[in-house]
């Protein structure tokens, strides 16, 4: 990933420093596992430990030096890394295990830290979210279906449904985190024929992973599982992304992005405030959904092992990562510095003429003795009527001759704001359910 779009913390997980280190723990661990059962020597196997080298840029391009020879990344390493430990206690380096022991474990084991850091984000994101619900439960908007204004909602009712969804993608996370991390150290076609199952369990405890039944792979649907809660993620994001996106259009105005001292929006236009966060967002969803799209294909391998996943998985499994990272820092980010307007809502709720009541105008005719036909056809025409005309809806009901015997105050029910609101408070509950 571009470092435009990477965050520091999430990048160091899938550095080369971070990579090759991870692997170098693997070998140590596996070699104290066999000195532990007799087979390597004591001495050789603290000498491995000792003389570990320091993975640095030094150690990283002498790698791929010889990665350049032996055209086997794996291989290369494990030629340095014996080299560079040295003398007999070297050769037993990698003793028994096979190249996707050492990179099936260490990817499981990035993935897993890389999950606890989108946890921690989205819960950071959640924490916002439900402030920002809290603070406008009762700022009045206009809810629109297809566009077109529906019925009059909350901005916090609309908020705290993006909060509940948001804590479903974190449960998604949790789960993806869990089945990642894990292990396999079985060799060559997984049957522990030349490894002792005692190894893999070693290594499993010493990084607090857990070892699995595989092939000479781990089974690619758990990667699938994580790069589906990346994408998940990413939609979320997205959802609220194109909400905002809307939200702040001119003819809108509900919502802006914060503007910081000395932005720019348009090079050419000096007016413009673009919602450039929000644009940022949903370009990045689509990207993190063709990720998931590749990680998909890669679950059917062939036979014990192929290696068709390998290059994939080094462009979407530390991308789609730092993506879904960004943009869970970036939506907080924009949130924590929206500009809500309650005015420009309310100006727009009522800026139909009150056809945004014609549910509860026609409910109220049916409850007077009109058939739902009748009460339907009059509301419509009434409401084409209003919209054509500019005129306030409940004059043009007024003046309809067959509402005569309407009682005005089934009308003045009908079109209070507070009865369409009188349960808004049902996703508030369900909001704090989650935080408790």
């Amino acid at each position: 990933m571009i470092p435009r779009y990477s965050l520091p913390e999430m990048e160091a997980i899938f550095s080369d420093e971070s990579r090759f280190g991870r692997w170098v723990e693997i070998e140590l661990l596996a070699t104290e596992a066999h000195s532990a059962l007799g087979i390597v020597p004591s001495a050789d196997s603290s000498t491995c430990r000792s003389n570990t080298p320091v993975i640095d840029a030094r150690f990283i391009d002498e790698v791929l030096e010889r990665e350049k020879i032996t055209d086997h990344d794996v291989a290369a390493f494990v030629d340095v890394l014996q080299s560079r430990i040295g003398g007999t206690a070297g050769g037993w380096i990698h003793y028994g295990l096979t190249s996707s022991d050492i990179v099936d474990t260490a990817w499981c084991w990035m993935l897993r830290d890389a999950a606890d850091l989108l946890i921690e984000a989205s819960s950071k994101l959640l924490r916002v979210v439900v402030s920002l619900a809290k603070a406008h439960r009762d700022t009045v908007m206009i809810g629109r279906t297809h566009g077109v204004h529906a019925e009059p909602t909350t901005f916090g009712a609309k908020v705290a449904l993006w909060a509940l969804q948001i804590d479903r993608d974190r449960s998604r996370l949790i789960a993806a985190r869990d089945n990642i991390a894990v292990c396999k150290l079985s060799g060559a076609v997984g049957t522990y024929s030349n490894v002792d199952p005692k190894v893999e369990q070693h290594v499993a405890h010493s990084l607090g992973l857990k070892a699995v039944p595989a092939t000479q792979v781990i089974s690619r649907d758990r990667h699938a599982e994580y790069m589906w809660a990346c994408a998940a993620v990413g939609n979320t994001c997205e959802m609220i992304a194109v909400e905002l996106r809307h939200l702040q259009r001119t003819e809108v105005r509900e919502v802006e992005e914060g503007f910081k001292p000395g932005q720019k929006g348009s090079s050419a236009m000096p007016h413009k405030r673009n919602p450039i966060s929000a644009e940022t967002i949903t370009g990045l969803s689509r990207v993190l959904r063709g990720n998931l799209q590749a990680a998909m294909q890669d679950v059917a391998l062939w036979h014990e092992r192929d290696i068709s996943h390998s290059s994939v998985e080094r462009v979407v499994l530390p991308d789609s990562s730092l993506m879904a990272h960004y943009m869970m820092h970036r939506l907080r980010r924009l949130l924590e510095g929206l500009q809500v307007s309650p005015e420009r809502m309310k100006q727009n709720l009522y800026s139909s003429h009150g056809l945004v009541f014609s549910q509860p105008v026609l409910l109220a005719l049916v409850q007077s003795g009109l058939t739902r036909d009748e009460a339907y056809r009059i509301v419509q025409e009434a409401a084409a009527m209003s919209w054509e005309r500019s005129q306030d809806f409940r004059s043009v009901l007024e003046a309809d001759s067959r509402l005569e015997r309407v009682d005005k105050k089934v009308l003045d029910e009908a079109f209070d704001l507070k009865r369409s609101l009188v349960h808004i408070g049902q996703v508030f509950t369900a909001l704090d359910a989650l935080e408790g």
